[in-house]
C-alpha cells in the first residue's frame, strides 16, 4: 500500500474519521477507540445496538498494558497467535482512554492484534487504539472486500482503503480471560482445541443476546436478504443450493475438496453473491462438519439462518 493512502487514513483516523481497514478475518469500520464521538458515528453508520460492544485493535502487545490487565494466559496465548485472528476479552484499567461507548458499559474490553499488513501500517502511523467492527450495516453479511463495503455503507466512511480478499474470511475467535476459567464467547478460526493445547482446559461460554460480552453474539447476525437454510443436501423450489464436498446441483461451492479453512474464506462472498432475490428465493446450504474451523462456520450460518 502507498504511504500517502496509509497517510491519509492515519490523519482521517485522529481527526475522529471513519476508514474501513481491511484484516486477515473482514474488512474493519475504524475509528479511534479513545474518541467518544468518533466511535459513536461507528454505531450510526452501521446502525448498531449501542449495548453491542465492539473490539479494539491494536499495534502491538505492548499496547495492552494501557488498558487492559492480563495474566500468564494472555502472555502465552498472544506469543503464539498474535497478530492473528484471536480476540482476548480482559479487564479494563481504572484509568482506560477507550471510550466507555466501546465497551457498551462493560468493566471488560475487547482487544486483538490484526495480522493484515495495511492494518498495522495504519496502526503504526495512527498510534491510536482504533475501534473496528466489521463495514457493514449491522446483521448483515460481513465484507471480506472492498467492494462490499461500498456496497454496504457507501458515503458513510469517509475512506475505504482496498487490500484486496480476506484471507480468513471469517470474525476472530473472541476468548475471555475475565474470569478463572477461558472461554469462548465466538468461535473462529482459532479454535478450542489450539487454545487449549496452550493454556488448559476452555469453556464455551452461553451466549445472553439481550447483554451481549462480544460482539458476534446477537441471536440474528450476518443475515443476507433472503432466507437461509442450514444443512441442506440438495435445493427446494428456487433456492441457489450452495455447497461444500461433493455437493450435487450446487451453484456455488465453499469447498469441492472439502477444506474447512477454504469454505470460511468464501463463506461470506458466496452468500452475497447468491443473495440475489431477482433469481433465487432463497439460499441452501449442503452440511458443513461441526470439528474445527466448521463449528464458527455454523455458528454463522445459524446466525444468518434466523433472518434480519
Amino acid at each position: 500500500m502507498s504511504a500517502p493512502v496509509i497517510a491519509r487514513a492515519a490523519e482521517i483516523l485522529r481527526a475522529g474519521g471513519l476508514v474501513a481497514i481491511p484484516t486477515e478475518t473482514v474488512y474493519g469500520l475504524a475509528a479511534d477507540a479513545t474518541q467518544g464521538r468518533a466511535v459513536a458515528r461507528i454505531f450510526e453508520a452501521k446502525g448498531r445496538p449501542s449495548f453491542n460492544p465492539l473490539i479494539v485493535h491494536v499495534g502491538g502487545r505492548d499496547w495492552v498494558a494501557d488498558f487492559a490487565r492480563t495474566d500468564e494466559r494472555f502472555d502465552r496465548l498472544a506469543h503464539i497467535f498474535w497478530p492473528g485472528p484471536l480476540t482476548f476479552v480482559l479487564p479494563r484499567r481504572a484509568a482506560c482512554p477507550v471510550s466507555e461507548l466501546v465497551s457498551a458499559g462493560l468493566p471488560s474490553l475487547a482487544l486483538r492484534m490484526p495480522a493484515h499488513p495495511i492494518a498495522q501500517e495504519i496502526l503504526a502511523a495512527a498510534q491510536r487504539p482504533l475501534a473496528a467492527p466489521s463495514a457493514n450495516i449491522s446483521g448483515t453479511v460481513s465484507p471480506t472486500e472492498a467492494a462490499h463495503v461500498t456496497a454496504s455503507l457507501g458515503d458513510k466512511v469517509d475512506l475505504v482503503v482496498d487490500g484486496g480478499r480476506a484471507r480468513v474470511g471469517i470474525e476472530s475467535t473472541v476468548l475471555d480471560l475475565t474470569g478463572p476459567v477461558a472461554a469462548i464467547l465466538r468461535p473462529g478460526s482459532v479454535t478450542q482445541e489450539d487454545i487449549e493445547r496452550v493454556i488448559g482446559d476452555v469453556t464455551t461460554a452461553a451466549a445472553d443476546p439481550a447483554a451481549p460480552k462480544s460482539p458476534g453474539q446477537l441471536a440474528s447476525h450476518y443475515a443476507p436478504s433472503v432466507p437461509l437454510r442450514m444443512n441442506a443436501p440438495h435445493a427446494e423450489g428456487r433456492e441457489a443450493l450452495l455447497g461444500f464436498g461433493k455437493t450435487p446441483g450446487a451453484i456455488l461451492n465453499l469447498s469441492p475438496g472439502g477444506d474447512l479453512k477454504e469454505a470460511a474464506a468464501n463463506l461470506f462472498a458466496m452468500i452475497r453473491a447468491l443473495d440475489d432475490p431477482a433469481r433465487y428465493q432463497g439460499i441452501a446450504v449442503a452440511p458443513v462438519p461441526l470439528v474445527g474451523i466448521g463449528l464458527a462456520i455454523n455458528d454463522r450460518l445459524e446466525r444468518a439462518a434466523r433472518g434480519r
